[in-house]
């Protein structure tokens, strides 16, 4: 497994609460970030991720990593659900996604909750699928983590996980690790005053065991019929399993 990065390098706290602060404090600026820093694409992305699911038709729907709930909100438009929760360990950005779910009237179906994404407060075979953006490279165990999202799904169920990946060609990699290395950072510190959070950014990426290691780890902890679709010549990826 790849070395567990984490935020802050000077503090001894678990990484799980290196998350958590991490997020509170760029909460305000988060949604616009990135927005900008992706030109847009990262709304794309989600698209395409959640249409995943448009055959499988899931009613309950769980977003592990809700953050600010734009994934979920994607899913409500998409998919058209009786029920989505959305669950997150920042309470700063779960502030935030409740003035959302506010402003746009969607109380009655999608609702937020403060938790342990590795250690999900719900039944065994609760959720027709899962979803997570951008979130699952910020566990502290992610086999623990992607094993009892699987829990909680029903038979049949699927994962759907939006996750950044490492480009292999040229010169999309050497332009992205440019990008991700030099410019996130410098655009990160200046918006949001928190030079680490966007420091850690390309630093988790670079960690993360994406592509077919992914799928293997899936496959390990049960997940079926696992599949990888690399998005922009594998600046992202789309992975997807079934209980």
């Amino acid at each position: 497994m790849s070395e567990n990065v984490t935020p802050y390098k000077d503090q001894q706290v678990a990484k799980k609460e290196q998350v958590a602060t991490m997020f509170n404090n760029i909460s305000k600026t988060y949604d616009f970030l990135n927005h900008f820093m992706s030109l847009g694409i990262d709304i794309i992305w989600r698209k395409m991720a959640i249409k995943e699911l448009l055959k499988d038709k899931p009613q309950t729907i769980l977003d592990v990593a809700t953050g600010t709930g734009d994934f979920a909100f994607e899913a409500l438009e998409i998919l058209k659900p009786s029920k989505i929760v959305g669950v997150d360990i920042s309470e700063g950005m779960l502030a935030v996604a409740r003035e959302k779910i506010i402003k746009r009237k969607k109380s009655d179906v999608f609702e937020v909750r403060l938790g342990d994404s590795e250690k999900l407060l719900f039944e065994d075979d609760s959720f027709d699928a899962i979803t997570v953006a951008y979130g699952v490279r910020n566990f502290e165990n992610l086999e623990k983590g992607i094993a009892d999202m699987r829990r909680v799904l029903k038979p049949g169920g699927k994962a759907v996980i939006l996750e950044f990946s490492k480009p292999k060609v040229f010169p999309v990699k050497q332009l992205y690790n440019f990008y991700f290395q030099h410019v996130t950072p410098t655009i990160g510190k200046v918006f949001s005053k928190d030079a680490s959070a966007y420091s850690y950014l390309p630093e988790s990426v670079n960690a993360f065991p994406d592509g077919e290691t992914f799928t293997k780890l899936m496959d390990k902890v049960g997940y079926k019929d696992t599949k990888c679709r690399p998005l922009a010549f594998g600046i992202c990826s789309i992975y997807t399993g079934v209980k």
